[in-house]
């Protein structure tokens, strides 16, 4: 069987570093939403203490680092999927505040959100904006 013939599949193009870089990033911000949902702290920016945010609140970390790893497939449907768990964990943020579950009585709590969910929100456009990198 000739090379032309085995498929594109089997020979893949290197993983771009940018691409790589925002997986690991959310993968972590992820992990450090998860560990936050249960220590109801992190650096000085305090959470709610009920179930329902802990709940909430691991829920949307999960949607994070799950994001982060389906991009590493370089799959474009892993890439869309991705994106709607960027969209899942947006509405949550929004959801959390909206509900009074993440407090704003400061202006560290207003940075910290606006601050996390802008960043989901540029991840989910960069992915978009490299959608030809996956295949």
């Amino acid at each position: 069987m000739s090379h032309s013939m085995m498929g594109q599949h089997s020979i893949h193009a290197p993983r771009p570093r940018g691409i790589t870089l925002v997986a690991v990033l959310m993968i972590v911000f992820g992990l450090a939403e998860v560990v936050t949902s249960f220590t109801h702290s992190f650096l000085g920016i305090t959470t709610s203490q009920t179930a329902l945010f802990t709940a909430s609140a691991a829920a949307i970390g999960a949607c994070y680092v799950v994001a982060g790893v389906l991009i590493l497939t370089m799959r474009r449907a892993a890439a869309a999927l991705a994106i709607m768990l960027l969209i899942a964990d947006i509405l949550g943020r929004l959801a959390l505040v909206v509900t009074g579950l993440y407090p704003l009585n400061s202006l560290e709590q207003v940075i910290g959100i606006i601050g996390g969910t802008a960043l989901a929100v540029i991840f989910a456009l960069y992915i978009r904006s490299k959608w030809r990198a996956f295949e």
